[in-house]
């Protein structure tokens, strides 16, 4: 059985103010065709399909026509809600879309949504499970033990009692430790909503949703899709693709990308003013991309910004890397370190050393020490 796996579409993004709306919806038809060439027998979408948990009319009604394509092509959709999505919201007429081979995640009750499927080889069980934080799984469970996102996410794949001679596929959309962020993902100080790789042992796959960036974790069957366009100039290196999954018999899994090829790039460009505006810099199709330039002119180009978008329509970003900006930063460096206080400072020092971050009683202990030095010292 084959499987095309994407995730965070972030429908209805801007990105420096500029929408991405026409970028999506020629992203989305570039999946279509790639669905359709590879003969999937069906998508696992892993969360984040919109980019706000209210989203737009707009963007509703493209993933509306994506979905509605899907459907018309006979493809079926195992889909989940991830940490942008309204889990409420993307589960509306769950039960009657099935009729159409849509399925989604429902808000988290403590059971984790399972269908079965079959081919040549057997049954497939395809589990989703939406994006999950410990407090809804603590009351899902009635559970008090269930601190950290890897319990909760522990906790509710041990409710499915997996039966590991089969097939299983998981949709999820967590951060599992170690994967490569970007600017545009959302995150929790100290690493706290890591999940540990382990935790999906029993999967034949992982379908994952959360990180922007395409890439395994530790084995090829445990994958993050990435976004299906870059979403910050952290990611201009990115080689955006759909993710093809192949499941033959029990212990055969083989892994395939396929590229996306963007509407528009995103690409950053540095120089002075009169190197990046010469001739001989640009094209007529790479100056619509999306565009960072760093101009490094010693003296502010009065009007920089309306005079680059004459030649760069979609510049998104100005910056400068001069002498007065490198020292703007260092001072600026310099005085965010002298408003931290004493705890501040060791907190951060502790959290780089240990990876993690303190304790609540470690944080206690260390604001008594810190005030009995104080007045020792007086």
């Amino acid at each position: 059985m084959k499987f095309g796996h994407i995730g965070d579409l972030h429908i209805g993004k801007r990105v420096h103010d500029f929408s991405m709306l026409e970028d999506q919806r020629y992203i989305l038809d570039q999946m279509m065709k790639i669905f359709a060439e590879q003969k999937v027998d069906g998508v696992l979408v892993a969360g984040d399909v919109y980019d706000k948990t209210v989203p737009s009319a707009e963007a509703v009604q493209l993933f509306d026509e994506f979905i509605t394509g899907l459907a018309k092509a006979e493809i079926p959709v195992y889909m989940i809600s991830g940490n942008h999505d309204s889990a409420e919201r993307l589960s509306f007429g769950a039960k009657l879309f099935e009729s159409s081979d849509i399925y989604i995640s429902q808000v988290y009750d403590g059971v984790m949504k399972r269908i079965v499927l079959k081919d040549q080889y057997g049954p497939i069980s395809v589990y989703l499970l939406p994006f999950l934080k410990p407090a809804a799984v603590r009351h899902a469970l009635q559970r008090d033990d269930i601190n950290t996102y890897e319990e909760g996410v522990m906790a509710a794949l041990q409710e499915c009692e997996i039966d590991t001679t089969q097939r299983n596929v998981l949709v999820a959309h967590q951060f599992v430790t170690g994967a490569d962020r970007s600017d545009s993902e959302e995150t929790w100080v100290g690493g706290l909503d890591n999940v540990s790789a382990e935790v999906f042992k029993d999967f034949d796959y992982v379908a994952l949703g959360h990180i922007h960036r395409p890439q395994k974790m530790g084995r090829e069957t445990l994958r993050y899709s990435g976004t299906p366009l870059k979403y910050s100039f952290s990611e201009a290196d990115h080689k955006k693709s759909v993710t093809i999954v192949e499941l033959l018999e029990k212990g055969n899994v083989t892994v395939s990308t396929v590229p996306l090829i963007p509407r528009r790039d995103m690409r950053k460009l540095r120089g002075t003013y009169m190197d990046v505006t010469a001739k001989d810099h640009y094209t007529a199709e790479n100056k619509m991309d999306y565009l960072q330039i760093t101009l490094t002119d010693e003296e502010d180009v009065p009007g920089a910004l309306q005079k680059l978008r004459t030649v760069y329509p979609h510049l998104m970003r100005l910056e400068y890397d001069n002498k007065r900006t490198r020292e703007n930063r260092e001072v600026q460096a310099v005085e965010a370190q002298e408003q931290k206080s004493e705890l501040e400072l060791f907190e951060e020092f502790y959290e780089l050393l240990n990876n993690e971050p303190m304790k609540e009683e470690q944080t206690e202990f260390v604001e008594k020490l810190i005030q009995n030095l104080k007045e020792v010292r007086v």
